[in-house]
């Protein structure tokens, strides 16, 4: 099975300033990665690049062997996408939009869709303009999940949410990627990242300062109950800014 998502020397700049920096990385089949930083350190970009919707400015990036910008349909339909608001036009119902993807994605799976419909009670003929956040945000995951990707990825959809809504939201949609799948989840909750990480990477400043398995990039004497802990601190000393000899290195 191919690296869901794999970089080299990847670099993106924005009129002149680094939004990634070399960053090089790898997701494996069926693990869930957190990407952690603070705002402006290129989790969104690294996003988009994946997505295709960027170019880079040096360096290579493959989602699951193919090139974003080369094979950009075939791409697409390895990919669920879920931003942290629903980007579906407001006038949009759900059952309209599912219609809209359907023939889009080969994998697409009506069932899938069918059941977690059902099971989050989301309504599908109301406008996404009436939907509370939390119904958009259900929406917008079972639009990705139906699918069928091979890598998801959740750009903060579950900002907001109050804890146990944002959990039964995790476990259910994370639970249905096929064997060969995976996740890049970006999130600011330290919790959520404790509860569902099997690997965790930080940027900071556009580069890449920690990455591994949670436990392997924590300290291994941590207690599990102090894993948000860790991670606060692990953010904390990685997100500090960079001495002189690190900015010339």
């Amino acid at each position: 099975m191919s690296t869901l998502l794999d970089t080299r020397g990847l670099t993106k700049r924005y009129r002149g300033v680094a939004a990634l920096d070399d960053v090089t990385l790898a997701l494996p089949p069926g693990t869930t990665t957190v990407l952690l930083g603070p705002n402006g350190a290129g989790k969104s970009t690294l996003l988009r690049l994946a997505l295709g919707c960027l170019a880079p400015d040096a360096g290579s990036l493959a989602v699951c062997g193919l090139d974003p910008l080369r094979s950009p349909r075939s791409t697409r339909e390895l990919v669920g996408y879920v931003p942290d608001r629903p980007d579906a036009p407001e006038w949009m119902t759900a059952r309209e939009l599912f219609a809209f993807l359907a023939p889009q994605y080969p994998r697409w799976s009506a069932a899938t869709a069918e059941r977690l419909l059902a099971r989050f009670d989301v309504p599908l003929d109301r406008a996404f303009a009436q939907l509370s956040r939390g119904q958009g945000a259900k929406a917008m995951l079972i639009a990705a999940v139906a699918q069928r990707p091979r890598l998801l990825l959740l750009d903060e959809p579950f900002a907001g949410l109050d804890p146990l809504a944002r959990d039964e939201l995790l476990q259910g949609f994370l639970g249905e990627l096929p064997e060969d799948g995976g996740a890049l989840v970006v999130t600011h909750e330290l919790d959520v990242a404790a509860r569902i990480a099997d690997r965790v990477i930080v940027l900071a400043q556009g580069r890449v300062r920690a990455q591994g398995a949670l436990e392997e990039v924590l300290a291994a004497e941590d207690e599990p109950a102090q894993v948000p802990a860790g991670l606060h601190e692990l953010l904390r000393r990685t997100s500090a800014p960079r001495t002189e000899t690190e900015v010339a290195a």
